[in-house]
């Protein structure tokens, strides 16, 4: 599946290909916890004030926030570039 992903030369590419693997429920919740990385990233606001901004659980924050806790420093220099 990465190589399938990897190959797509362009965003239109790649959106078609998400739209074969994905649901668009699915391809909300991805776009849902990036959007709350990118917020937990930036010190925007508390885990229960994002939870509420963009409609998602706690847990989900939560969630979110212990993946960032127990990655290194290489894993969110790539994720704070790339979202």
């Amino acid at each position: 599946m990465l190589g399938l992903i990897q190959s797509q030369s362009d965003k239109k590419s790649l959106h078609r290909v998400m739209d074969v693997l994905l649901t668009p429920e699915e391809q909300e919740a991805v776009a849902s916890r990036l959007a709350i990385m990118r917020a937990l990233l930036n010190g925007e606001a508390s885990q229960r004030e994002i939870a509420s901004r963009f409609g998602g659980s706690i847990a989900k924050v939560t969630r979110c926030s212990n993946y960032l806790k127990r990655s290194d420093e290489q894993n969110k220099q790539v994720l704070e570039a790339n979202i």
